[in-house]
Order: structure tokens, then sequence, then C-alpha cells
């Protein structure tokens, strides 16, 4: 036993040591830029024979089309042809403005009040998302919210929002930093965004790769202790 349980170790560092080839992949742009890009390095470090080619795009990538070999993709994937790996199940959308901005405009204490204030939708495919859907009793209500300021590059919408220009509604795993750093504030806490759960695509299971099935080991503990940390606020 002891014998095959060497034998079994030996060949799982053999093969985190062989990685190799391109992996080809495709992120949300602030997601990309900010949360993944030092977890995307390090693991490349980890494994020198290893080439990552990343595409930062807030539009949705075709992983059947694409020249891409995996992508991350947030939101409920129903009725989907592709293969999910669940990293952030629990994650959400939340409201997010800066402390300036609300000492301009005041605090909104419902979510009819964001029908007052200056929004930020986000643009995608041409159509703007000026209708935020948020999940009550059972029930989604939606939300026409209204801005001067969109973008089809939702790391714009938070810059934005960072600099005092309106209310983002934004997933908590792009914003979580900024909000426990003080630079943007939570709003109606107590009212439950819209489900963000974070995933890792593929066309088919059998293109889970060594290093698909490493890479996707090594992110899933960081992005998951992320996701807890709004239950924690």
């Amino acid at each position: 036993m002891l014998a095959k349980l060497k034998e079994g170790r030996d060949r799982l560092h053999g093969e985190q040591r062989a990685l190799q080839g391109t992996l080809k992949i495709a992120a949300p742009s602030d997601l990309g830029r900010n949360i993944l890009l030092p977890l995307l390095t390090a693991f490349r470090e980890s494994h020198p024979k290893l080439v990552l080619r990343l595409s930062l795009s807030d539009q949705v990538s075709d992983v059947f089309r694409d020249p891409v070999d995996i992508a991350f993709r947030y939101g409920m994937n129903e009725g989907a042809t592709y293969v999910a790996l669940p990293l952030a199940p629990d994650n959400r959308r939340v409201l997010v403005a800066s402390p300036d901005y609300l000492r301009r405009h005041g605090r909104p204490a419902s979510l009819d009040d964001l029908l007052t204030h200056q929004c930020l939708p986000y643009v995608l495919g041409g159509r703007v998302h000026d209708r935020w859907s948020f999940p009550i009793a059972g029930t989604r209500r939606q939300i026409t919210v209204k801005g001067t300021l969109m973008c089809d590059d939702a790391e714009i919408a938070r810059r934005w929002a960072l600099d005092g220009r309106g209310i983002a509604y934004k997933s908590w795993l792009d914003v979580c930093d900024d909000v426990e750093e003080g630079r943007l504030e939570l709003l109606l806490p107590d009212q439950p965004g819209e489900p963000a759960p974070l995933n890792l695509v593929c066309p088919h299971r059998r293109q889970f790769s060594p290093a698909v099935r490493y890479l996707h080991a090594a992110l899933l503990d960081p992005l998951m202790a992320m996701s807890a940390r709004m239950r924690k606020l």
C-alpha cells in the first residue's frame, strides 16, 4: 500500500512538473486585471514550461468558436452546452458608490431611490444594460436606472465609481478590496444582489487537460475565500 501511495504521489508531482504547451484563456476585463492577473502569473511561474495567453474583454467568449481553451464566466449556466468548473458559486452583484458620491448625493434607502441617482449602466453587444435585477421573496424585481456615463468595459465603470461619478452594480469579486479598504461603500446591504457565480468553462470534458485541472485547483481556494468575505461584512 505504501508503495502504491508513493507511486501515485510521484506520478502526480511528475504531471505537475510536466505541464507545458500553450493555455489560451479569456476573462472579463475587471476580474482579469485586478483579481486573476497575480494568480495566473504565480501559477505560470510554478510551471516554467507552460505558456499562458490571456485575452481580456467583457464580450462573452464563445468557447466553441473563439481561439481559447478556457474562459472565466460570470452567471448561471442552466441549459449551457459547455462544461463549467465552479470557482465562486456564492458570488453576487452588489451596489457600491464612493464616499465622495454619497456625501454629495445622499445614500439610497431603497431600490426605488436608485431612480433619482446617477448610475453607471454597462454596455454589452451594443445594448445598454440599464435594468438592474434583484431577487425579492422568490421573484425578481427590475429597476431601470439612468446614467450619463456608460461603457462596454467593466473596469471603466469601476473607475468611474471610485471617482465619485455614480452608483455601480458590480460583482463582489470585482470590488471587495475597494469596499474593505474604504474606497467604495456597500449600499442597501440587506438587499441581496443578483447571483453572479464565477465558473471556469470549456467546450468539452475531454479538454480538461492537466494544465486546466491544476489551474482550477490553484484558483479555487483564493476565489472562494474572496467570495466568502462578503458574509463577514
